[in-house]
């Protein structure tokens, strides 16, 4: 019987390990932060309602059980995403008393861009407060503005609230629009079947909505125009609760 060459050392690396040498795969270290950015991947490509604790755990390969290391449920995860996007509102303006109205339409033109560009993040703020480090500062730079205008307090405090709805629901309807009509073809035949519908009624019955029927339906690129007009009305709404003296401001 001819004996084997005795094996190169080096080649003991290319022989397959027993059991008892396997590794077990490497799995990503837990965190707070890392939790929170595989939610928000979950909500950027399927939506908030997606969100569940199973899927993000799913989304970083482990377990659920996991998860409640570092947040106590999903609301308290989508509060905190919601929190970690609200930190990309850049607005480091000074409160200027001449410059209050414009200031405040920056401010919200920003946030309604960031709140867009998550799907329709939008929708965990519906009916709450933002609390968390970033939306606090958000919140102290708005109502630093609206003092800075002489605004009684009061309306300061209503304005705050109003302004609030008004960006989160036009950024979280925004989301939802495009996700009904889809393409541009989709949603320019939203618009014909919309048209449509408000022109087969009544012009006897309905004479106001037949006769104002192509300004109710306005093509997709109106939708900045609509928010701006909306936003000019809340802003000049606002002015007019100046003391007199400070209307000219």
């Amino acid at each position: 019987m001819t004996e084997r060459a005795p094996r190169h050392p080096r080649d003991a690396w290319h022989q397959p390990r027993g059991r008892g040498h396997r590794h077990a795969p490497r799995r990503r270290t837990l965190s707070r932060d890392v939790i929170i950015a595989a939610a928000l991947r979950i909500v950027d490509r399927d939506g908030v309602d997606a969100v569940t604790m199973r899927a993000v755990a799913d989304e970083l390969d482990t377990g659920a059980a996991s998860l409640y290391a570092h947040v106590q449920d999903k609301d308290e995860l989508l509060a905190a995403v919601f929190d970690h996007v609200l930190g990309d509102i850049v607005f480091d303006a000074v409160p200027d008393p001449k410059r209050w109205q414009e200031q405040i339409k920056e401010f919200s033109r920003t946030y309604v861009r960031v709140l867009t560009a998550h799907n329709d993040l939008a929708k965990v703020s519906l009916g709450s407060i933002p609390t968390g480090s970033n939306g606090v500062r958000g919140m102290e730079a708005m109502l630093s503005v609206l003092a800075a205008s002489g605004l009684p307090g009061q309306v300061i405090g209503y304005a705050a609230d109003l302004l609030g709805q008004f960006v989160t629901v036009t950024a979280y309807e925004t989301a939802v629009f495009a996700k009904n009509t889809g393409s541009p073809e989709d949603l320019a035949e939203f618009h014909h079947r919309l048209l449509t519908f408000f022109g087969s009624l009544s012009a006897i019955e309905f004479p106001t909505i037949t006769a104002l029927a192509p300004d109710l339906v306005q093509p997709d690129e109106a939708e900045d125009a609509r928010f701006e007009f909306g936003l000019d009305i809340i802003v000049r709404g606002l002015a007019a609760h100046l003391p007199p003296k400070r209307r000219g401001a």
